[in-house]
């Protein structure tokens, strides 16, 4: 049954099918107005955010004009809130709009049934399942700790907002997903916030009285997901050399490519070759930072043309490095700004400088076309593209100062969220302007609504170098799981972690586990971290070369079925990695975030806690083989043993792949 509003003498209900998500009457109103006054702190890209509210009314008056609704307080009749529905083959929409441009809070109550659950919310780093807690939508560093409980968590306070919290996330977006088959999405780049503290209900902040609320309803989950993906937008199809071996992260300089010999010669399937320090470095107290100029470093890396082409013809694609910002001591800074290419202060026309911790970088203003265009064709074009580039991390994103002027005189509150798009597609016309969609590849963590039609492949930002539960390896999971839910295809992570800070470093444990994790992701990617003398790297002992190298090679065995996946990810929008109520409708499994579905014939469950060998799996219906030993099991929690090289893998036992993973085991098992 579609999506439907049925109108009443005192209100209206909308409907998803047979569920009422939403019930406005005269005498218990569902939506309320005010007006409101950001109170906005910015360190680095983390923000403390308040509120001074001055006014909240509930819309106690109604009316139904042939079908467009009207709503106002009987204390202030002149602020209308008019609501037009559109239906279409997709979706059922409330168009809201407020007649009054002081009324810039917007307040809606939806419900929520008994046992209800919800997911979404963009890239979550902390939970999966939603209910219980409230997620403001608004992109930022995520933090370092994310717990507020923790020692760390609170020195990174102290330091400058910058210990986070179980919500804050480079990638939010105002859409969720309910276990009834419905969708709901907030079509607007303000704040707003999803309060589920009350079981009872869902309830809508939004500091703008303008918003689409659009209602998404579906057969099963799996239709429902492809909803999404249709309206975001969908990814093209990973590039073969992406799937089929793992990409090295190293930023050693001319050193680096000794390093990368090393580990080659270890026996490990390497299709690429990451170097973040193609554009120079330079030291801060964080650690080694790059130098934000986007142009190749002939002193770093004195002869790296050829070393691209060296590299090529083994088969060995080479990456770097960019984000939107210009460090104000490069070029690219002064040519940008002489074009008139950079974000402005509110109180002069000279350029707005953000602090990045010890130096400052201008914004280039992608809200005008030019600037936009000339960045992706002067900067990732030209200086990286026709450089021999096959892909790059496209970082930030989510720093944009809600104090600057822009170019097209926009809300800089409302432009913050819309900045990772505009990033992103900067990128991917880049690309396209090359012909090269689906060969080249980039990948970014700071991401909003509709980032998907852009955005070729996400990372899962910046975790700390440990197990920790809310900013640890088991991070990257969950921002897999909540992220593909939204039209997100393609998820991947830094093998090893980053953020090393106040003596946390990585232990033989966890990379041993990571590396573990990063095999069965669509991309294997290695990262030093932002300390990477402090940390153990790849090529720190043999024991964590050999075995990289092993499930290296694992990771390229699998590229027929990953291909597969690929290609029916392009076909239906579905994401690689897959929660199993995506699947299986068993309210067992709606809370469960530490395992997956890799498509639908293959389950994985990481050991992402510290000194375990084995761990508690928990099999859906059906033969299920266990990938190293070929033993069979059937459904149910099973305890597994986890050895270093053999993390808890399934595989359906008739799957049409079955001959492909019984090479596996035969090759790989005990």
């Amino acid at each position: 049954m579609p999506s439907q509003i049925i109108m009443h003498a005192d209100g209206f209900d909308l409907f998803a099918g047979e569920i009422c998500v939403l019930s406005h009457r005269t005498h218990a109103p569902a939506f309320a107005i005010g007006i409101g006054k950001p109170d906005m702190e910015m360190v680095r890209g983390n923000f403390r955010i308040g509120d001074d509210l001055h006014l909240r009314l509930p819309l106690d008056c109604f009316a139904n004009d042939k079908g467009a609704i009207r709503l106002w307080s009987s204390d202030r009749p002149d602020s209308i809130l008019g609501i037009k529905v559109d239906v279409d083959a997709r979706k059922l929409a409330l168009r809201i709009r407020c007649t009054d441009d002081a009324i810039n809070r917007l307040w809606i109550d939806m419900r929520s049934e008994n046992g209800e659950a919800f997911w979404g919310g963009g890239e979550q780093m902390s939970y999966l399942r939603l209910n219980g807690r409230s997620f403001p939508f608004w992109t930022s560093e995520p933090g370092v700790g994310r717990d507020k409980s923790t020692k760390l968590t609170q020195t990174m306070d102290a330091e400058g907002l910058a210990g986070g919290d179980y919500w804050t996330t480079n990638y939010p977006q105002p859409t969720w997903l309910s276990s009834h088959n419905y969708a709901v999405h907030l079509d607007t780049a303000a704040y707003s916030v999803l309060d589920l503290t009350d079981g009872s209900r869902a309830g809508i902040e939004c500091w703008k009285a303008d918003l689409n609320l659009e209602l998404f309803t579906a057969s099963g989950r799996t239709e429902l997901v492809r909803q999404m993906s249709d309206r975001f937008g969908r990814q093209p199809p990973l590039p073969d050399w992406a799937i089929s071996g793992a990409i090295v992260g190293l930023k050693d300089g001319q050193d680096t490519f000794s390093r990368f010999e090393k580990i080659a010669a270890s026996g490990a399937a390497l299709t690429g070759l990451w170097c973040e320090d193609w554009i120079g470095i330079r030291q801060t107290s964080f650690g080694k930072r790059l130098f934000w100029d986007w142009q190749w470093n002939a002193t770093r890396y004195p002869d790296l043309p050829d070393r691209i082409a060296a590299l090529a013809e083994r088969g060995v694609r080479f990456l770097g490095y960019v984000n939107p910002y210009l460090a104000v001591d490069g070029p690219l800074f002064a040519e940008a700004a002489a074009l008139g290419y950079l974000a402005l202060r509110q109180d002069s026309d000279e350029p707005y400088a953000v602090d990045f911790g010890e130096f400052d970088a201008g914004v280039v203003d992608f809200t005008n076309p030019d600037a936009a265009a000339w960045f992706s064709e002067r900067i990732i074009g030209q200086e990286m593209l026709d450089f021999g580039l096959s892909g790059w991390m496209a970082d930030f994103g989510e720093y944009l100062p809600t104090d600057v002027r822009l170019f097209d005189g926009s809300d800089p509150m409302e432009a913050h969220n819309r900045w990772p798009v505009l990033w992103a597609k900067v990128n991917a016309d880049a690309i396209a302007s090359r012909g090269k969609t689906g060969e080249a590849t980039f990948f970014m963590r700071a991401g909003y609504s509709g980032v998907q039609a852009y955005c070729p492949l996400l990372w899962a930002g910046d975790q700390c170098v440990d197990f920790s539960r809310h900013d640890g390896i088991n991070t990257v999971l969950t921002g897999a799981l909540s992220s593909g839910l939204l039209g997100n295809a393609y998820h991947h992570s830094d093998l090893g972690g980053y953020t090393s800070l106040h003596g946390v470093v990585r232990t033989a444990d966890l990379m041993h586990r990571w590396i573990d994790m990063a095999a069965f992701a669509p991309v294997m990617r290695s990262h030093e971290g932002n300390r990477p003398a402090d940390n153990l790297q790849l090529d720190s002992n043999p024991e964590f070369l050999t075995h990289f190298a092993r499930m290296s090679q694992v990771h390229a065995r699998l590229a027929p079925y990953v291909r597969a996946l690929s290609d029916e990810a392009v076909a239906t929008g579905l994401p690689l990695q897959r929660p199993l109520f995506l699947h299986y409708d068993d309210p067992a499994y709606y809370d469960v975030q530490d395992q997956y579905l890799y498509g639908a014939d293959m389950l994985v469950a990481p050991v992402v806690e510290a000194d375990q060998t084995g761990r508690d799996v928990i099999l859906p219906e059906g033969k299920w083989v266990h990938l190293w030993s070929g033993v069979e099991y059937t459904q149910g929690t099973h305890a597994i043993a986890a050895p270093n090289g053999q993390p808890p893998v399934f595989t359906r036992k008739d799957s049409k792949f079955a001959p492909l993973f019984a090479s596996l085991t035969e090759e790989f098992g005990a």
